[in-house]
């Protein structure tokens, strides 16, 4: 048997050990490779069959394209407006964050239509009943098993044939097939390619649930996203109360939605205003603040900026961001001293994005660099402003899409003045505003 070395980064294989991967140049991510590799000196005649092609527009959907709802409206938004029959999803978050709640309360309202199977190889069946007690759950056709071969899952599934089954988690499975640990990159290849060919073939809906690296990456190969149908992402700080569900991978509906939950002690409930939620403890007239509406799939929101600025203390000031893009910060910056006139340079500038929210849109800009102005020049913002655009380099103002939406979204809020590159055309109006209020 020939052992090999595959990094849990980058799928490279190797047949020595190193600190770093010669591929990805990732440190301490190579690990043992030990499935069964039996080498033939002569190359074997296999047989085999060629298949008949079919005619597309003949084949059946019908029944691969009943989705069933999981009458949680955040979570089948983001899923594709409900789970498809044989797709296999795969479910990513840091530890603490609400996986497994979020996993029970979808098992618990599919089943009180269909069979549902939890498999959890972490927990207890006594542990999984008692969460699910807690949580309200009432239903006869939801069960649960405590296994972690993946033999005994896979019979398991083909005998009690569920509507829908969840795996907690992928990496504490393991076959026999398999001669390596648990967790290891072999190990979890294998036991997903075989559960994506149970769903395929038994047209059964898998839900499995898989750890994250210390820097919040899907542990293990990054063949294990092709392997699947839908990547799923569970973010948020589990120290706050706001939770958000992004897909990042899906076959059968968009990319860009987003489900916002809240944590509670009943467990996640649905946001269904979010809006209003995340500016409910925003101070009037505080310097520093803006809010800006970004577009989430299809749902605009309103979003808090909050910046800081100080005088540094060392000769080479700070610039921190949570929940914006670093890079672009500086960007921000750098157009605010050349256009605005704004020295900067000598002050420590932090930005947050209020509610745990990551703001990836262009739009974002010009709340970030007004609320930098603001909180520099010492001038507060009126409360009832809307401000959004994405900054050029040349100190300009460029439009973004869905202006209509983001428009009565600011409206409904009770927000009456909006700055956007429909209204104004360059930073620098806002920034004398500002200036002489």
């Amino acid at each position: 048997m020939k052992t090999l070395y595959a990094c849990q980064e980058c799928n490279f294989e190797t047949t020595n050990w190193s600190g770093k991967c010669p591929n990805c140049e990732a440190w301490n991510t190579l690990a043992e490779d030990t499935g069964p590799r039996p080498i033939s000196k002569t190359p074997r005649k296999l047989q085999v069959k060629a298949q008949t092609p079919q005619q597309l527009n003949s084949v059946s959907t019908q029944e691969h394209t009943q989705k069933f709802s999981t009458n949680i409206s955040e979570f089948d938004r983001v899923i594709g407006d409900g789970i498809i029959p044989g797709s296999l999803t795969l479910l990513s978050g840091e530890p603490g964050i609400g996986k497994s709640t979020l996993t029970l309360q979808v098992a618990n309202e599919v089943a009180k239509n269909h069979n549902v199977l939890l498999i959890s190889g972490e927990e207890s069946v006594a542990q999984i009943a008692n969460r699910s007690n807690r949580l309200g759950h009432t239903t006869d056709n939801l069960h649960a098993i405590n296994e972690f071969n993946l033999e005994t899952i896979l019979e398991t599934i083909k005998t009690t044939k569920p509507k829908l089954a969840i795996i907690d988690s992928i990496q504490v499975i393991s076959s026999l097939n398999i001669t390596s640990s648990s967790g290891s990159i072999s190990q979890v290849r294998y036991c997903t390619e075989q559960l994506m060919e149970l769903a395929k073939t038994s047209n059964i809906a898998l839900i499995i649930i898989g750890h994250v690296t210390k820097d919040g990456n899907l542990a293990g190969p990054r063949t294990l996203e092709h392997l699947v149908d839908t990547v799923m992402q569970f973010e948020g700080d589990r120290f706050q109360q706001f939770r958000m569900l992004r897909v990042v991978k899906n076959r059968f509906g968009s990319c860009n939605e987003i489900g916002i939950f809240q944590m509670e002690n009943e467990g996640l409930k649905e946001v269904t205003n979010p809006s209003a939620q995340f500016l409910e403890e925003r101070k009037p007239n505080a310097i520093g603040s803006t809010i800006t509406v970004t577009m989430e799939g299809t749902r605009p929101l309103l979003i808090e900026v909050q910046a800081l600025t100080n005088t540094t203390t060392f000769g080479y000031p700070k610039r921190t961001a949570n929940g914006f893009d670093l890079n672009r910060l500086q960007i921000l910056i750098a157009v605010l001293e050349k256009y605005a006139k704004l020295n900067l340079q000598n002050q420590d500038v932090f930005v947050n994005i209020v509610g745990g929210m990551k703001l990836k849109e262009p739009s974002a800009d010009f709340a970030v660099l007004s609320a930098i102005a603001s909180s520099f020049l010492k001038k507060p913002i009126s409360p009832d402003t809307i401000i959004y655009g994405e900054v050029g380099l040349s100190g300009e103002l460029r439009k973004v899409t869905h202006h209509e939406k983001r428009k009565q979204e600011a409206t409904k809020l009770g927000f009456t003045k909006i700055i956007s590159p429909e209204t104004e055309k360059e930073i620098t109006q806002l920034i004398t505003r500002l200036k002489s209020a």
